[in-house]
């Protein structure tokens, strides 16, 4: 049997990240409790030698840092992403159905395999806004309780439901949440969890998420079936990183964009200027000239951590046939010729060095050459913050399901390689 220590804590660090906003309010907690100290954007920074800190923006992305006790000679960054596909409710979202039932208006958010959401107990989750004495206040909220489904149709009444199926979001994948004497129970519930009266609500960002666990399972344990795999394996990899190391000359740095499922193009997303704008206060505190900042910035290193497909079992013709990464074989290393994925010669090569000192097994990506890829956070924030660059991350299985499938062994692999990372 193999060392399941790692991936239970990271499928119970899943478990509580149950939107965007869930997902950086634990690992602000964990920070917390490790001794990061909060930095606001509207604030002076005042950033010693030694110091932990972590800054948040929008409430659904944060960057947490350790500054070197000697001299800064630059900043070794691992990015990952807090959201996943799934459902945003729209405004008003309650709908009555022929005065019977009760189901609520959405719309996709990222690029979900639709046919995976049906049939499954889902809930509610994000954040409120609302007024108070102080001005208007963020909430986050979980309705914590199996309210909702999207029911299939039969099979009688589709005959070719087996056939393959195109999905309409707007007729098909509305979530029933009972009968129309719930009407008005969503918000009640928001509210009471927010802890004030209805109208007090003056704002939200809500989605779906599925009810479902995280588990082991396979004939040795060999295997994590979870939601939201992708990307929360690689925050918690990268969270346990940089708490678990202090650095000796580089500022290491968790850093968690939002928005990377619709394309990062928001204030929280890797297209913003939150991870410029925190290193250069970083080295304004610390003393460092413009001129000084960039010398830094030619001595730094990201590692773009995002998980990876796997071979599938069912399918192996979608591989490419040179480079099949499977579950439990180690890190991925992301390749693309369109410069899809970051990695050059160079930070393969930096990749490979951090793991085999590591004592971590690795592995090389690349779509079929008549497979597109999807872009990166990694060639996305280099338009703000240009370093050398690799895109890594863990295999698995069915990405942006609404449950997904990975390796059991891959977690430890990639906190081990990580921590290694920020004690260079």
């Amino acid at each position: 049997m193999m060392n399941l220590e790692w991936a239970e804590k990271c499928l119970a660090f899943i478990d509580k990240g149950v939107s965007c906003y869930h997902v950086i309010g634990n690992v602000e907690r964990q920070f917390k409790e490790n001794g990061f100290k909060e930095l606001r954007e509207r604030d002076a920074w005042e950033i010693l030698s030694g110091g932990s800190y972590y800054v948040k923006r929008g409430g659904s992305s944060l960057i947490a840092f350790r500054v070197p006790e000697g001299e800064l000679r630059g900043f070794h960054m691992i990015a990952s992403h807090s959201d996943s596909p799934s459902f945003q409710l729209k405004t008003n979202p309650e709908m009555t159905v022929e005065d019977q039932y009760l189901k609520l208006n959405t719309e996709g958010y990222g690029g979900a395999i639709y046919s995976t959401w049906f049939d499954r107990c889902l809930s509610v989750a994000g954040r409120v806004v609302i007024s108070s004495e102080d001005g208007l206040k963020e909430v986050n909220v979980n309705v914590d309780e199996d309210l909702l489904v999207i029911p299939s149709l039969a099979i009688h009444m589709n005959r070719d439901a087996n056939k393959g199926m195109e999905f309409n979001p707007q007729t098909d994948l509305l979530p029933l949440m009972g009968s129309c004497r719930t009407k008005g129970s969503l918000t009640e519930k928001l509210a009471a969890l927010a802890g004030v009266q209805a109208d007090e609500i003056l704002g939200d960002d809500l989605f779906l998420y599925v009810r479902e666990k995280g588990r082991i399972a396979g004939a040795c344990g060999e295997m994590m079936i979870a939601p939201r795999l992708d990307d929360l394996e690689c925050v918690y990899a990268s969270m346990e990183a940089v708490i678990g190391v202090n650095p000796k000359d580089y500022c290491t740095m968790c850093v968690i964009f939002n928005n990377e499922e619709v394309g990062s193009h928001t204030r929280q997303g890797a297209a913003s200027t939150f991870l410029k704008d925190t290193m250069e206060r970083i080295g304004e505190s610390l003393g460092k000239t413009g001129s000084d900042y960039l010398r830094l910035l030619a001595d730094s290193f990201m590692i773009s951590a995002d998980n990876a497909h796997a071979l599938h079992p069912n399918h192996t013709e979608k591989a490419d046939p040179g480079n099949r990464p499977v579950l439990n074989g180690g890190i991925v290393i992301k390749h693309h010729g369109g410069q899809k994925y970051t990695t050059d010669g160079y930070s393969e090569a930096v990749m490979k060095s951090l793991c085999r000192e590591a004592g971590v097994p690795y592995q090389d990506y690349h779509n079929r050459s008549d497979i597109a890829g999807g872009s990166t956070l990694g060639n996305i924030s280099a338009g703000q913050v240009s370093v050398p660059t690799v895109d890594i991350g863990l295999a698995q299985l069915a990405m942006h399901s609404a449950v997904e499938t990975a390796g059991s062994a891959d977690v430890e692999y990639l906190v081990r390689v990580l921590k290694g990372f920020c004690e260079k």
